[in-house]
């Protein structure tokens, strides 16, 4: 599964900023967000089983996620979702990116996956349950997790609001800071009031925190190798920041050939 928050458009320094948890099998193997080979140019996470990701971020300011979801029907040997997510950050804008993933779902090859994409400009979520749809998201805080965005009746959702709505969210730098604790919060004796999952088959795996404003340089890229609280968050803006200034260095000489390419 995994959960996000992702406040759009409302902050003064920065239109994208969001929260996530990624949720999965403790042993299944991975590989911390670094710089893919390839064009465009991408910051991802690698699932070391499916070669796919969770979440990344591309050379032209679009970030795309997975979320898993419950679905009734199985195929019988799915494709990877995070496969799909990988091919969404090869598009240049995010409708392009959720036109293909919902044309993709469309063949039923896949187990159940919400689909986030946005860049300063539009924003998509694409609902691959038993429903398959595409929607537009809108200026404001918004929830994901493995049912509809902004689901008032998932509980996990409605404590990441509150927590979150306690301060005004009003620059990257207080959202990043609220949204660091509130995602590293474990449930109490009751197994409520907290966001980290501790036990069980699907556990929180991991986290990270994204501001993407309109100017690359002041981008921030935070992510934890295990569960937040449990370690720290690394700071890897550097190297987004690498990705997204890629656009700005080639448009004066006409693309980047793959010799000239810095592989970190």
């Amino acid at each position: 599964m995994g959960i996000m928050a992702f406040q759009y458009k409302t902050a003064a320094d920065s239109p994208i900023l969001v929260a996530y948890n990624r949720e999965e099998r403790p042993d299944r193997p991975s590989q911390a967000p670094r710089i893919q080979s390839g064009c465009p140019r991408i910051i991802c996470g690698i699932d070391r089983k499916s070669g796919g990701t969770w979440f990344g971020v591309n050379q032209h300011g679009m970030f795309a996620c997975a979320l898993n979801r419950t679905k009734r029907e199985m195929p019988f040997n799915p494709r990877s979702r995070g496969v799909l997510c990988r091919e969404m950050l090869n598009c240049s804008n995010p409708q392009k990116a959720a036109e293909m993933a919902l044309k993709e779902l469309q063949t039923g090859n896949y187990a159940g996956v919400n689909y986030v994409c946005a860049d300063a400009n539009q924003a998509f979520v694409v609902y691959g349950g038993f429903e398959l749809s595409m929607q537009e998201i809108g200026p404001g805080l918004h929830m994901f997790s493995g049912n509809r965005m902004d689901d008032y009746n998932d509980e996990r959702q409605e404590y990441v609001r509150r927590q979150l709505t306690l301060q005004r969210l009003d620059s990257s730098v207080t959202f990043l800071a609220v949204a660091s604790k509130t995602f590293a919060r474990k449930p109490d004796p009751s197994g409520r009031r907290g966001i980290v999952i501790t036990s069980g088959d699907i556990q929180t795996v991991s986290g990270l925190l994204l501001s993407l404003p309109k100017k690359g340089h002041g981008a921030v890229l935070q992510c934890t190798a295990s569960a937040p609280g449990d370690s720290k968050y690394e700071d890897v803006s550097a190297l987004l920041r690498q990705v997204l200034s890629t656009d700005r260095n080639t448009s004066g000489r006409g693309g980047l050939d793959d010799e000239d390419e810095d592989f970190i």
